[in-house]
């Protein structure tokens, strides 16, 4: 006999367990022999096992009982009914913990073994059902009552189901190399079907339960459908098995094939002298070997290197170790530049490069001042705060330049994912570091200038949110220690100076901006930009566009009239684009040979940009009761608001139009609540207010408006509207207002008063608390401007409305007049 441990014809082992493959003897029906059977039988539990009819079992007996019933049974008629233990971890069963429906089995011979075990040889005879427990001593004896199995006759569904049990149990041995191919021919031998569903049910790798449920089944052909469903199940689970070793197997044989043709390639890579695999690391451990790496660097690039000596190098990940190991040689680690102590030379730099702007460039001369006496300390965060145009990016380079450092820009517009900041993790495809570390390794040192251009428009979406990210980057407490994902080690940032620019700080994350030093930049006056266009624009145009210096020459009253008449901004790169015109006429007078004036005038200003684009009348011009001009603040810098009020016959209604805010809206209704409580001080019959409607516009209607500081011009527009008292020409105004009439003050100062001062406003009204901030601005900047400070909304309107009525205008009385309609 031949011992099998597992797959279609495996056994567990254990006590009282099967030891060898069931065999059957021969194609004879085991229950043409039933007739000599006694009802009453010895009882033999079996673990792990379920006996089938005509099937040679090989059992080991070990417990005391069940030596004592087989000796016993051996003795007589060598019968013993065997059933199967319901729970195999029941060292002394009894009646209850064995199945009811069994085999009887013949005990064909006794063996003792050379340890002292027992040994018997049975073969099963015929199912049974146990009917009543005679005796629990010694053993157990049970009452018996046989089952027959009955074969259906001219039935072709069973007969092909019987031979479909055949092909399925032949294919199940052919699949499993662990199955001699002689049981095959022995299922194909066995032409009862009795004796094919036993033989196969004793040899189905099936739990015990189950084999049980399979033995207690009376009808043929139920039984042949439940083998069909085991059968099935094997096949599969085997068919599997065989298609993942054949798929291992492929794979195996693949790297192998690949690695002699690559060591083939590698021979002749070198005798060719083409760089192989070998020399690009040796590269790279002589680059490594000549770098004052950090220990924990030098660890990880050790480690890669040595994963990359063992790898095929047409594996995948042979590129992405690669290319994380040039990134980590090609990184500044401890390498800085040498500051510039000298203050003076650098503060000459700053003035070079820009005009004005002194707060940051002061900002910078005491960092510096600092760093020389201490010799070391962490770089400031700087956030530099102004309209387009005033120069806060360009600031960054001469900073760079006035302190000898390498200088980054990273734009932040637009940026929505947080891995943009501290890099993908190496496992994804097209991974790469994050663009802080990109900088670093594109500067060469690890103290650079660097640019976050952009800063307030940082987006965020199911990515990330980068503002976040940025809030490691931007700690000088943190950041000695930063941590990009890619490379996987901290990297030290502090010794980087951040300048970060942005055009407000509204849409700024709260902790981010806690983290930065901000610096205002303002716009620029009429006489800035006169000096900016001379120094650095008009010098820059004429480099670019290939002339001389003496080819054209623009005065500050030329300049003066381009800057009035051709542009309205904060910055100065709309000027900018107006010089380049003039020089591109000059450049065609040049090339064609064309003579002309090389000093530019007005009039030649206005052939060249045609006619002005911003004409002041438009502000200073006297309007009729109900218009005044206020002073607004926008991203882009200062900027006239006008607000204009009528009345119509109606019932008290407040109409607001022109793309208003909330904060707004309530400033409106506040100044209308105010003048109503007050109307009778300003000489405003209070019934009125109850017999018309007010709208109030605001032009410009598409660009949307908010805050607070229209709160006086609103009421002015309003007092002048009811008391018909026109506002006084070249008069604008900004402001906050409360329900006691009182005036708060307001931000944006500067900006607002450079802007009436481009609009060639004369007189502005502002509150007493801003007073301060108008006494920072150059003298000379708004030299011309009458500043009227108050506390309170009388005398707001003494300042602002002229002193007498209009003539022509609106008859309040007619309004007073008029029937209400009944309701």
């Amino acid at each position: 006999m031949t011992k099998y441990h597992d797959g279609f014809m495996s056994q567990p082992m254990g006590e009282d367990d099967v030891e060898f493959l069931p065999i059957l003897p021969d194609d004879e029906d085991p229950q043409a022999k039933s007739g000599d059977i006694p009802k009453e039988l010895p009882l033999l539990p079996l673990r792990n096992t379920i006996l089938f009819p005509g099937v040679v079992l090989p059992i080991t007996i070990s417990r005391d009982k069940s030596i004592l019933a087989v000796k016993e049974a051996y003795k007589k008629d060598k019968l013993i009914c065997v059933v199967g233990q319901i729970d195999p971890n029941v060292e002394e069963p009894e009646f209850d913990h064995v199945y009811k429906i069994g085999t009887v089995a013949q005990i064909l011979r006794m063996i003792k073994m050379p340890d002292g075990s027992n040994t018997a040889i049975i073969q099963g005879r015929n199912r049974f059902v146990v009917k009543e427990l005679v005796s629990s001593e010694p053993y157990m004896r049970v009452k018996i009552e046989l089952l027959k199995d009955a074969t259906p006759t001219n039935d072709k569904e069973f007969e092909a189901e019987v031979s479909t049990i055949k092909d399925l149990a032949s294919s199940i041995v052919k699949l499993n190399p662990q199955i001699p191919s002689e049981a095959g021919i022995m299922i194909k031998n066995i032409s009862n079907p009795i004796t094919l569903t036993h033989f196969i049910s004793s040899n189905l790798n099936i739990e015990t339960a189950q084999k049980q449920a399979l033995l207690e089944i009376e009808n043929m052909k139920d039984r042949a459908k439940m083998m069909l469903k085991h059968l099935n199940t094997e096949l599969q689970m085997l068919e599997m098995k065989n298609q993942i070793q054949t798929k291992v197997r492929a794979d195996i044989d693949k790297q192998q094939r690949e690695y002699f043709l690559n060591q083939q390639l590698r021979t002749i890579q070198e005798e060719l002298g083409m760089n192989s695999p070998d020399k690009d690391i040796q590269r790279l451990r002589d680059k490594a070997a000549q770098l004052k790496l950090p220990l924990n660097v030098k660890t990880a690039t050790d480690k890669e290197l040595e994963k990359l000596q063992r790898m095929n190098p047409a594996a995948a990940e042979y590129s992405v170790v690669m290319n994380y190991v040039e990134l980590l040689l090609d990184l500044p680690w401890g390498i800085y530049t040498t500051d510039s102590f000298d203050l003076k030379k650098t503060k000459q730099i700053l003035d070079k490069d820009h005009y004005g702007i002194d707060k940051v460039k002061e900002r910078i001369i005491e960092y510096l001042a600092v760093l020389k006496l201490k010799g070391d300390m962490k770089s400031p965060i700087l956030c530099l705060v102004g309209p387009p145009g005033v120069g806060k990016t360009s600031l960054g380079q001469s900073i760079a330049k006035a302190l000898n450092r390498k200088y980054v820009r990273i734009s932040l517009g637009g940026l929505h994912d947080e891995a943009e900041i501290r890099g993908h993790r190496k496992t994804y495809i097209g991974a790469m570091p994050g663009r802080i570390i990109q900088s670093l390794k594109k500067a060469g040192s690890s103290n650079p200038v660097t640019i976050l251009d952009e800063i307030d428009k940082v987006g965020a979406d199911f990515k990330g949110d980068p503002s976040s990210a940025l809030l490691e980057v931007l700690d000088p407490e943190q950041n000695s220690a930063f941590y990009d994902n890619y490379i996987e080690l901290e990297y030290d940032l502090s010794k980087v100076l951040f300048i970060a620019t942005a055009n407000s700080l509204g849409t700024i994350q709260p902790a981010l901006r806690d983290r930065m030093e901000i610096i205002p930049l303002e716009g620029y006056s009429i006489e800035e930009k006169v000096q900016i266009a001379k120094k650095h624009l008009v010098p820059r145009q004429i480099a670019n566009h290939g002339i001389k210096a003496k080819d054209v020459n623009l005065s500050d009253k030329v300049l003066e009239t381009i800057i009035e008449e051709y542009t309205k901004e904060s910055g100065v790169r709309e000027l900018d684009r107006v010089l380049a015109a003039i020089m591109r006429r000059v450049a065609k007078h040049i090339a064609i040979e064309d003579p002309y004036d090389k000093t530019i005038s007005a009039d030649e200003v206005h052939d060249i940009l045609g006619p002005e684009k911003f004409d002041k009348s438009l502000y200073t011009e006297e309007h009729i009761p109900g218009v005044a001009v206020g002073l607004a603040w926008t991203p882009v810098g200062g900027d006239i608001l006008f607000i204009e009020a009528t009345l119509s016959k109606g019932n008290g209604g407040l109409t607001l139009t022109g793309n208003l805010g909330d904060v707004m809206k309530e400033s409106a209704t506040t100044a209308m609540t105010f003048l109503k409580a007050n109307a009778e001080k300003y000489g405003i019959n209070s019934d009125l207010f109850a017999k018309v409607n007010v709208h109030l516009h605001f032009p410009e209607g598409a660009v949307p408006k908010d805050g607070p500081s229209a709160g006086i011009t609103i009421l002015t527009a309003l007092a002048s509207l009811f008391t018909q008292k026109r506002v006084k020409p070249f008069m604008a105004m900004t402001g906050e207002i409360t329900l006691r009439g009182k005036v708060m003050p307001v931000g944006g100062i500067k900006e607002k008063i450079l802007a009436a001062k481009r609009a060639g406003i004369k007189d502005i009204i502002i509150g007493e608390n801003n007073h301060k901030h108008v006494d920072e601005i150059e003298k000379s900047y708004i030299r011309g401007l009458k500043f009227h400070y108050v506390k309170n909304m009388d005398e707001v309107l003494q300042n602002a409305l002229m002193p007498v009525r209009e003539k022509n205008g609106v008859d309040m009385e007619a309004f007073l007049k008029t029937k209400e309609k009944a309701v």
